[in-house]
């Protein structure tokens, strides 16, 4: 009997709570993709048992249904007649499951999605400044030399044009055109600026004076040096004003007219309301910690809120706090030690994440960046690992804000300013008491960290009886390829065609088109490196998200949903970031085969029909 579309539609909008509780809502060549207010009010049982739903899985934020090829696409139209929606992309679903999230979420990781690409430059500038500038105070002399002059050139070209790096990251995250993104970074550290770095030691400030309808708008003309929240906003404003001018402009014009007015009216607000917006707030940042590094409690103010002034890129206008105390006679730089224990915290955090992480990416990152940190230059701790964890910045601001309270206290200080963490030994007047503070600022955002940051939790959860599973990857070869990328068998065995899996609704390709794999082990471990996207109820079914969307199913067996959970050991849960050759599951083939199911292990590509040159088996 032929689909009746109407009725399965009006049966899947009754089941997910009606009209009002959908967002948005796509298909692709076979799922209906969907965006649900609140899945509190969706019946997954009725879902499952409605005729022409053929499955159903959550990734991304997202309810996916499993019509068919041929079939999903009348359904979709018959949905969207009974909702009265109007069409819509994959991309626009995307972007409502990522919308739904909190607006803290959503901000947090878009300074993620900028620095992830960009981290390698940041960490290897952050290394060689610390080793450069350490090497620098223990030997005098190599200071005056043309290599330390060469070097220490190489180390800050990442620092020192950071808003341009940003910025084209930033426009290739919003959607952008990078050139312009670049544009406008190289226009806010422009040679023509005062440079930030140096603009507090200046009496005077040289400004621009607009005229605007005679009234007159005044502007400092100072650089972006280090900057990184305005940079960020400015080139989101860019690609909000170039997207507006491509829907508006006739095609005819648009190339000139959109390059040419997007940067021109970015510059101008970025100039004239951004710009004057963070010079105001560096000014009040920079008389608050005056005031308030005259006291234990200040300081631990300020030891806390310290990297929060690194991510906005106002740290280095405590320069001229450290020069005010040095040039009176006998001063000491007291705000050394806060700055230090600060840093140190965020090295301690993020040494934390890398000894813990079982992520390979999370570890490459997270030691390096921890050295840096170590090394006085904590950028890449923070944006590349505690920011973007979140949890580890807040341990590295309660480590900070201890540690700044003891130095306070002690009343250590240094001779000269510009360095903090391990270079700092080097400046410091009290070298043991410097000791002690690096030890409680360190230490407590390090075992903070540690306790706070969940990743390896979930597998001790999902199985707490189980023995433990060596700590090991395995290597298969690929048995999947396709335009976004390789999907490696996932556990031994002899690798079948799907049309040949002992399954119609597998072997039709209806869930994505893969491969079958007759056991001879009995665990599966992670084909790609990607994030845990749904772990069945019953244990034996396992959806991963990978690079460049995809989305991959791990099947064991036939019907075993039938087995609830009998037989299976999940080693992960849903959000868990797993690494290529990662043990996931262990399976018994025995009592799947007692169950009366066939043990083959589906591996399938589940949005196959998204990506261009698929290959399975012996064809990749």
């Amino acid at each position: 009997m032929a689909l009746d579309y109407r009725k399965c539609a009006e049966e899947i909008v009754s089941h997910i709570g009606g009209r009002e509780n959908i967002v948005q809502a796509a298909h692709c060549a076979t799922r209906l993709r969907l965006v649900i207010k609140d899945n509190g009010k969706v019946d997954k049982k009725a879902l499952e048992n409605v005729d022409g739903v053929k499955g159903m899985f959550e990734n991304n934020g997202q309810l996916q249904l499993i019509i068919g090829t041929g079939t999903v696409n009348k359904v979709y139209a018959e949905f969207l007649s009974v909702t009265g929606m109007t069409e819509a992309t994959k991309d626009d679903v995307k972007a409502a499951a990522a919308a739904g999230q909190p607006i803290w979420k959503r901000m947090l990781k878009a300074v993620g999605d900028v620095f992830v690409p960009i981290l390698p430059a940041i960490v290897a500038s952050g290394l060689m400044m610390g080793f450069v500038e350490a090497m620098g105070k223990v030997y005098p002399e190599f200071a005056s030399t043309s290599w330390y002059d060469f070097l220490d050139m190489v180390a800050n070209t990442a620092f020192a044009y950071l808003p341009v790096i940003v910025a084209i990251s930033a426009a290739r995250v919003f959607g952008g055109n990078i050139f312009l993104g670049a544009v406008i970074g190289l226009a806010m550290i422009h040679a023509n600026l005062v440079n930030a770095w140096v603009v507090g030691t200046l009496e005077t400030i040289p400004a621009w004076n607009f005229n605007i309808f005679n009234f007159i708008v005044s502007v400092n003309k100072v650089g972006y040096q280090g900057h990184v929240i305005p940079v960020i906003i400015a080139v989101y404003l860019m690609c909000a004003v170039e997207k507006w001018l491509h829907k508006h402009t006739p095609e005819m014009i648009d190339l000139f007219v959109v390059p040419f007015t997007t940067v021109l009216v970015t510059t101008f607000l970025t100039f004239t309301i951004i710009g004057p917006i963070f010079s105001q707030l560096e000014s009040w940042v920079l008389i608050g910690a005056e005031k308030l590094v005259h006291n234990p409690f200040g300081s631990a103010i300020m030891g806390a809120i310290y990297p929060w002034t690194v991510v906005m890129g106002l740290h280095h206008m405590y320069n001229v706090i450290e020069a005010g105390m040095l040039a009176v006679e006998g001063g000491l730089n007291t705000w050394m030690p806060i700055a230090s224990a600060a840093n140190f915290a965020q090295f301690g955090a993020c040494l934390a994440i890398g000894f813990k992480a079982r992520n390979a990416r999370t570890k490459v990152v997270a030691v390096p960046s921890s050295i840096s940190a170590a090394l006085g230059i904590t950028e890449p701790a923070i944006f590349g690992i505690n920011l973007r964890f979140f949890k580890p910045i807040i341990a590295g601001m309660i480590g900070g804000t201890i540690g700044a309270f003891y130095g306070a206290l002690s009343g250590i200080g240094a001779k000269a300013y510009g360095v903090t963490g391990i270079p700092g030994y080097l400046t410091i007047a009290q070298p043991m008491q410097y000791t002690i503070l690096l030890a409680i600022s360190g230490g407590i955002a390090f075992v903070l960290a540690w306790i706070m940051w969940k990743e390896d939790e979930p597998e001790a959860e999902a199985a707490p009886a189980a023995p433990a599973e060596p700590e090991k990857t395995v290597e298969f070869g690929t048995v999947i390829s396709s335009s976004a990328g390789e999907i490696a068998q996932c556990t031994a065995g002899k690798v079948i065609p799907y049309t040949e899996i002992p399954d119609p609704t597998f072997a039709a390709g209806v869930l994505g088109k893969g491969v079958g794999i007759v056991p001879e082990d009995e665990f599966v471990y992670a084909p790609i490196d990607g994030e845990i996207s749904s772990v069945a109820e019953s244990k034996h079914a396992i959806g991963i998200s990978g690079e460049n969307d995809m989305e991959v199913l791990i099947h064991v067996g036939v019907d075993t949903v039938e087995m609830k959970g009998d037989g299976f050991e999940d080693y992960v849960k849903e959000g868990d970031k797993v690494s290529k050759g990662q043990k996931l599951m262990k399976f018994s083939r025995e009592k799947i085969k007692a169950a009366g199911h066939p043990d083959t292990v589906v591996l399938l590509l589940t949005n196959s029909d998204d990506y261009e040159g698929v290959k399975f088996g012996a064809d990749v």
